[in-house]
C-alpha cells in the first residue's frame, strides 16, 4: 500500500510506535539517577525496554556485585531487569487502560536496588495508548420523549460513547442517521472529552409521525479506525412552552472521604413556569455521566445528592457531572455539578520486604545489615509520612538512608547460646492524626559458632564394679554438655594417658568415643587392685576444637572368691602332732586355737568355726568367731586318751567357702601317757618320721617369717598415724600366713581376739618336759585406727608373745622325740 493511501491519523500513531521515543534525564541527589522511557502497551514479554545499565552509565559488574533487582511495591510486576546484560524487558503484558484508566499520560514507577553500597534509580515507564478499545454506550438503547411545540433550536444531550484509549485513539467524533429532524452537535470538554447532542432542525408534528428512531455511532481516531453503535428513540408529546430553569449553573460542595451512604452533599433546585403536569420537575443525572450513578444519588422529587458509595480520596480527589431538571412535557434544563474530596487518613502504611538475611551468626560485627523494608503510604501530605522504630527491646535498631527505605540493624553482641533467635517487629506509623501503623515481623535464627567447651555436670565421677567381672562389661556413663549446635555440639570421649602400676590405663578401662560408656577392658581382681582414677576428655567438633576433663573414680568390690586358709594348726600327712589336755582340767579348759585367714576382705573374711567331726562331741567345743577349742565338760578317767575333732571354717561370702582341718588331742597327765597311746601309731607311720625334721624346719620359718611380718604391720601402722590415711584399702602388704596373739583384723575377720601366755619347762629328757597353760591378759589388743597412746603397749606385748610363741613352737616337736 502506498503511503498517500494511509490515513494522516494512522500515520502519526505508526510514527510512535516504531520510534518508541525514549527520554531520560539525571537528577543528582546523593547517588540517585532517575530514568524515563516510553513504551506502548500490549508489548510482547521480553520486548527490550531500555539499556539501563548505559543510561545509567553503570558497569554491568556493579549490577551484578550490587545484587541488582527490581523494587515495586505493586502486585504486578511490569518489567524484567536482566542485570547481566544490564537490559530492562518487559515482564508481563501492559494494558494501559487497567493500569491507568482514562488518567493520561499513563505511567508507573519503580526502583532499581542496588547494594553495597545501596543506591537507589528510580525509574519511570510511560504506557502509550494502542488503539485497542472500540467505543462503547453503557445503554444501548435512548428514549426521549419530545413535545411537538418544541422550538427549532432545542437542544438535547446525547449519551456520550465510553473509549478505554485516550488521546487520537479515543472518541473523536459521532455520526447521528437519519438528519432529517436533527441535526448532531458536538462539544468538547476543557478536559478533551468528547459528547454530542441533538438539534432540532426541522418542527415535529405528532400527528404525522408519533416516534422517530435514529442511530448514533462513536467513532475514534485509531488506525484501524474502531467504533460504537447506539439507537435513540423519540417520543413526541403534547406541546409544553417552557422548559425547567435551574436557580444556578454551577452547584459547588465538599465532602470528606469515606463518609458513609447516605450522607447529603447537596440539593439542585429548578422551576418550570408550565402548571399541572408540565410544570411538574423531576431531576436525574445526566446521560453523559453514567458512571456518577454508582457513587451518588439524586431524589428525583427533592433534588437532594447523597452519597450511595464510599468514595476514595486516592482514586477520585475532584467528581464532576452534570444534572438535569426535566418537566413532564419533556423540556429539561442541565447544571453542572463539581464536588471536591477531602483527603482522610485511612491508609496504613504498607511495609515492603525487599531483603532480609536468616540465619545470622553470633559473631556478626556490631552495625550488621540484616534487612531492608520499603513502606508506603497511600495517603498524602502529613497522613503519607511515614517513620519506622523497633517494637520491644532486641538488639537492633533501624535506621534510613533513602525516604521510604529502612535499614535493620544488629545494634550489640549477639550470644546464640542466650538467645537463639529473635521475633523482630517492625512498627511502621505515618504522621496522621490519629496516626495509623502497621506491623511486620521478622523472625531471624542465630547461627552458632563454636564458642564454647564441652560441660561436665560433675568434677568427679564415681562408680563400683565387682571383681571378677566380664571384660567389656559397662562401668558407668559420663555426659558432657556442649550449649553450642550440631557439629560444634556434638561430643566426643577419650581417655588421657596415664598409667596404674606401670601399666597403661587403657589396658583397664576403654571409652565410647560417641556415648561416653566407659566399659571394663579386662577382669579386675580386688586382691590386686582395689580402684582405677583416671581422667577422661570431652571434645566437641568444632573448628578448632574445645575441651574439657573430668575425674573418674572406679571402686573394685571384693568377691567371696577366695577360701580360708588354716595356719595352725599345720597339717601334714601321718602328723603325729597332738594338743595335751591333762584330766584334770576344768570346764573351759583351753585346749588349742585354730587360726585361720581369708585375703577376701568385708565379710567375705568374717570366719566362724564349727566342729564337724569328734571322738567325743559332749568333751570338746569350738568359738563360733575365734576358732579356740576348749572343754565342755570336766575330764573323766573314762575319756579316751586319743581324741580327734575335725574342725570347719567358712567365711560369710555369698556363697560361702570353707576349709577343713583335724585337731589331735590327748587326754593324759603326763608325756609317758601320751606316749605309750601313740606308739603304734608311730611305727605305722615311718614315712612320716623321716620327715618330721623337713617340717621342724618349715615351722621355724614360718615362725619366722611371722616375727618379721608382725614387725612391718607395726611399722605400717606409724606410717599411717603420720600421713593420716587408711591402711587396708590401699596397702599392699602381702598376706601373713599367721597372727600373733591378740591380733585383730581391721576389717572384721576373726582371728585371735584375746592373748594367751604359755610357760615351757624343760628337762635334760626332753620327753618328761611339761608346759602350763598361763591365764589370758585382760587387756586385749586395740586396732590400727586406735589410740596412738595404746600403740607402745601393743608392741611390747606383740613382742613378748612373739617370743614366747617361738619359743614354744621350736620345743614343741621334741615333746614327741
Amino acid at each position: 500500500m502506498e503511503s498517500k493511501d494511509i490515513h494522516p491519523c494512522r500515520r502519526g500513531i505508526r510514527r510512535r510506535l516504531a520510534c518508541l521515543f525514549v527520554f531520560w534525564c539525571f537528577f543528582l541527589n546523593g547517588m540517585q539517577a532517575q530514568i524515563r522511557y516510553s513504551i506502548p502497551e500490549e508489548m510482547k514479554k521480553g520486548s527490550l525496554v531500555g539499556n539501563v545499565a548505559q543510561d545509567l552509565g553503570l558497569d554491568l559488574k556493579r549490577l551484578r556485585s550490587g545484587r541488582a533487582r527490581i523494587v515495586t511495591g505493586e502486585n504486578v510486576q511490569y518489567a524484567e531487569l536482566r542485570a547481566d546484560k544490564g537490559l530492562l524487558v518487559v515482564h508481563e503484558r501492559i494494558d494501559r487502560e487497567q493500569l491507568c484508566g482514562d488518567v493520561t499520560p499513563c505511567s508507573f514507577t519503580f526502583e532499581i536496588l542496588l547494594e553495597n553500597p545501596m543506591e537507589l534509580h528510580p525509574v519511570t515507564i510511560e504506557v502509550l495508548d494502542v488503539n485497542d478499545n472500540a467505543p462503547t454506550f453503557k445503554n444501548n438503547h435512548l428514549r426521549f420523549e419530545i413535545s411537538e411545540s418544541a422550538v427549532l433550536g432545542s437542544r438535547f444531550v446525547l449519551e456520550s460513547a465510553h473509549d478505554a484509549d485516550v488521546g487520537t485513539n479515543g472518541v473523536q467524533s459521532y455520526i447521528l442517521t437519519p438528519t432529517d429532524n436533527f441535526v448532531l452537535k458536538q462539544h468538547a470538554s476543557p478536559g478533551g472529552k468528547k459528547h454530542a447532542e441533538i438539534v432540532l432542525q426541522k418542527a415535529l408534528d405528532r400527528e404525522e409521525q408519533p416516534r422517530l428512531s435514529l442511530k448514533l455511532v462513536a467513532v475514534d481516531g485509531g488506525n484501524p479506525q474502531r467504533s460504537g453503535t447506539v439507537n435513540i428513540e423519540i417520543v413526541i408529546l403534547d406541546a409544553n412552552d417552557n422548559a425547567p430553569v435551574f436557580n444556578q449553573t454551577l452547584y459547588e460542595a465538599k465532602v470528606i472521604e469515606n463518609a458513609p451512604k447516605g450522607t447529603t452533599i447537596l440539593t439542585v433546585n429548578a422551576t418550570d413556569a408550565d402548571s399541572g403536569s408540565y410544570g411538574k420537575v423531576t431531576y436525574s443525572f445526566s446521560k453523559s455521566n453514567a458512571e456518577v450513578a454508582d457513587l451518588f444519588h439524586i431524589n428525583e422529587i427533592t433534588g437532594v445528592i447523597s452519597i450511595s458509595k464510599q468514595i476514595d480520596y486516592e482514586k477520585e480527589k475532584t467528581v464532576e457531572f452534570m444534572v438535569e431538571a426535566k418537566d413532564q412535557g419533556g423540556l429539561s434544563e442541565s447544571a453542572k455539578v463539581e464536588i471536591e474530596v477531602m483527603d482522610l487518613n485511612d491508609n496504613v502504611p504498607v511495609i515492603n520486604v525487599m531483603s532480609f538475611t536468616s540465619p545470622v551468626s553470633e559473631n556478626s560485627a556490631t552495625g550488621t545489615t540484616i534487612g531492608i523494608v520499603n513502606v508506603k503510604d497511600q495517603d498524602s501530605g502529613e497522613n503519607g509520612h511515614v517513620l519506622c522504630a523497633i517494637e520491644g527491646r532486641v538488639p537492633f535498631k533501624i535506621k534510613s538512608n533513602v525516604r521510604n527505605y529502612f535499614a535493620l540493624i544488629t545494634d550489640a553482641d549477639l550470644d546464640r547460646e542466650s538467645v537463639s533467635e529473635y521475633n523482630i517487629t517492625v512498627v511502621a506509623s505515618d504522621a496522621g492524626s490519629p496516626p495509623l501503623s502497621s506491623k511486620q515481623t521478622f523472625n531471624l535464627k542465630v547461627s552458632d559458632v563454636n564458642d564454647n567447651a564441652p560441660v561436665f555436670p560433675v568434677s568427679i565421677y564415681s562408680a563400683n564394679v565387682a571383681e571378677n567381672n566380664s571384660p567389656g562389661v559397662s562401668v558407668l556413663s559420663v555426659s558432657a554438655k556442649d550449649p553450642d549446635e550440631n557439629q560444634n555440639a556434638r561430643v566426643s570421649y577419650m581417655l588421657e594417658q596415664s598409667e596404674i602400676g606401670g601399666r597403661s590405663i587403657s589396658e583397664f578401662v576403654s571409652v565410647n568415643a560417641e556415648s561416653g560408656v566407659i566399659s571394663a577392658a579386662r577382669s579386675y581382681d580386688y586382691e590386686q587392685i582395689k580402684e582405677l582414677i583416671f581422667i577422661v576428655r570431652a571434645q566437641d567438633g568444632g573448628s578448632p576444637p574445645l575441651s574439657s576433663n573430668v575425674s573418674v573414680r572406679i571402686l573394685i568390690q571384693d568377691q567371696n572368691d577366695n577360701a580360708p586358709q588354716v595356719l595352725y594348726p599345720v597339717q601334714t600327712g601321718g602328723s603325729l602332732l597332738a594338743e595335751m589336755v591333762p584330766r584334770s582340767a576344768d570346764v573351759g579348759y583351753l585346749v588349742t586355737k585354730v587360726v585361720a585367714v581369708d585375703v577376701d576382705s568385708g565379710q567375705n573374711a568374717w570366719l566362724s568355726y564349727k566342729v564337724h567331726k569328734a571322738t567325743d562331741r559332749a568333751l570338746f567345743e569350738v568359738g563360733l568367731h575365734n576358732g579356740e577349742i576348749r572343754t565342755v565338760r570336766q575330764v573323766t578317767d573314762k575319756d579316751a586318751v586319743k581324741q580327734r575333732l575335725t574342725v570347719v571354717v567358712e567365711d560369710n561370702g555369698r556363697p560361702s567357702r570353707s576349709a577343713t582341718v583335724i585337731v589331735n588331742v590327748a587326754v593324759a597327765d603326763s608325756f609317758p601317757q601320751v606316749l605309750s597311746e601313740f606308739t603304734d601309731l608311730s611305727m605305722h607311720d615311718k614315712e612320716y618320721n623321716e620327715q618330721l625334721t623337713f617340717y621342724l624346719v618349715l615351722a621355724l620359718a614360718v615362725v619366722s617369717f611371722l616375727f618379721i611380718t608382725c614387725l612391718l604391720l607395726i611399722i605400717s601402722v606409724k606410717v599411717y598415724r603420720w600421713r593420716q590415711s587408711r591402711v587396708l584399702s590401699h596397702s599392699n602388704l602381702p598376706v601373713i600366713p599367721y597372727y600373733p596373739p591378740r591380733y585383730s583384723d581391721t576389717l572384721g575377720t576373726g582371728t585371735l581376739p584375746h592373748v594367751y601366755n604359755y610357760e615351757v619347762c624343760r628337762t635334760t629328757d626332753s620327753r618328761k618336759s611339761d608346759m602350763k597353760n598361763m591365764q589370758a591378759m585382760s587387756q586385749s589388743l586395740v586396732s590400727v585406727n586406735g589410740a596412738e597412746a595404746d600403740m607402745p603397749h601393743v608392741n611390747k606385748e606383740l613382742s613378748g608373745n612373739l617370743s614366747q610363741m617361738s619359743t614354744l613352737v621350736s620345743e614343741w616337736p621334741s615333746f614327741f622325740i
